[in-house]
């Protein structure tokens, strides 16, 4: 392994078409991945991998006409303290606020690169060359502003918001919002079928924790397992899946933990149970206002429709807690 000083202006160049050639493909693939929901973004990264290929058949030029077709097979990972790249672009769930900053990157890594062979080379032209890509990579920043200004147009812009509200919708609000009502409204029944059957705070609380903790995990994998994110693009399965999960147990727990008021406390029955009914009216007004904010449902309407829900389960649990 070469560091970048120890190469030839043979390697150097070819070290450069390499580059430009990965960046290209880079960009067009952000393009492709855009181009259904962010059509004016994917333009912009098509145009940005299009000028990639310039910089390459322009290189490659040049050293045809000094050093003939063959290139040697040199890549960055090749060049000792060159910086690597992380591989960012295989990930299937790449948004594109990660996409616009990982450009960024390579940008500057490519304007830092042709600095240096600038610097080392001996040759007047090669040094030319170099120096003026290396000035064109450093404007590629005002550069995406001219694409951006002649790509995201007001309409596309406003298109581009609605798809990253849906994007946000789907991926986080609606796994977490699922995982709420399910928390909220199923645990219900076991925890007051449980306070009404014992009449003891402790014993509720546990068969309460164990319901939330349950239903959590439950919920959890569920949401995981059911849909990988690749059709529906959903995104990642276990982020959703952690979401989910993790809504639905605070959504139980909330109206649990009332139940940890001790037994020795005067009328502690009615007061841990007082406090977990008001925690249910909060959960369910929260979950109605979610899906007002995020689901455009009016709220009264979201609200009966909740509210109605839970009290059917919290009666069946009163009832058969009280048999």
């Amino acid at each position: 392994m070469k560091s970048l000083s120890e190469l030839s202006e043979r390697e150097v160049i070819a070290l450069a078409i390499a580059n430009e050639e990965e960046d290209s493909r880079v960009y067009q693939d952000f393009a492709d991945r855009l181009r259904g929901d962010f059509p004016a973004s994917a333009d912009i990264f098509n145009d940005m991998a299009e000028e990639e290929r310039a910089h390459r058949n322009s290189l490659y030029d040049f050293y045809r006409a000094r050093f003939g077709e063959h290139l040697p097979p040199i890549r960055r990972e090749d060049v000792r303290g060159f910086l690597k790249r992380r591989a960012v672009w295989w990930s299937p769930h790449l948004d594109l606020d990660r996409m616009r900053r990982e450009a960024e990157v390579m940008e500057l890594q490519a304007a830092n690169f042709y600095e240096k062979a600038a610097q080392q080379t001996l040759d007047v032209s090669v040094r030319e060359l170099f120096t003026k890509l290396a000035e064109v990579e450093r404007g590629h920043e005002r550069k995406a502003s001219e694409l951006h200004a002649a790509h995201l147009t007001e309409n596309a812009e406003a298109a581009e918001e609605h798809a990253r509200r849906r994007l946000f919708v789907l991926q986080y609000v609606q796994p977490g919002l699922a995982g709420l009502i399910d928390g909220s409204v199923s645990t219900l029944a076991p925890l007051f079928a449980a306070a009404f059957a014992t009449q003891n705070n402790w014993e509720t609380f546990l068969v309460g924790l164990a319901a939330s903790v349950g239903a959590g995990i439950s919920m959890g994998l569920t949401e995981a397992l059911s849909d990988d994110g690749e059709i529906t693009g959903r995104g990642s399965p276990w982020l959703r899946g952690l979401v989910c999960g993790v809504m639905t147990a605070a959504g139980g727990l909330g109206h649990t933990l009332p139940y940890l008021v001790p037994d020795s406390w005067p009328n502690a029955f009615l007061l841990a149970t007082s406090i977990a009914a008001l925690v249910v009216a909060v959960e369910l007004v929260a979950i109605s206002w979610i899906r007002t904010r995020y689901m455009e449902t009016p709220f009264w309407s979201a609200t009966m429709q909740v509210v109605f829900g839970g009290v059917l389960v919290l009666l069946a649990g009163i009832f058969i807690g009280s048999a």
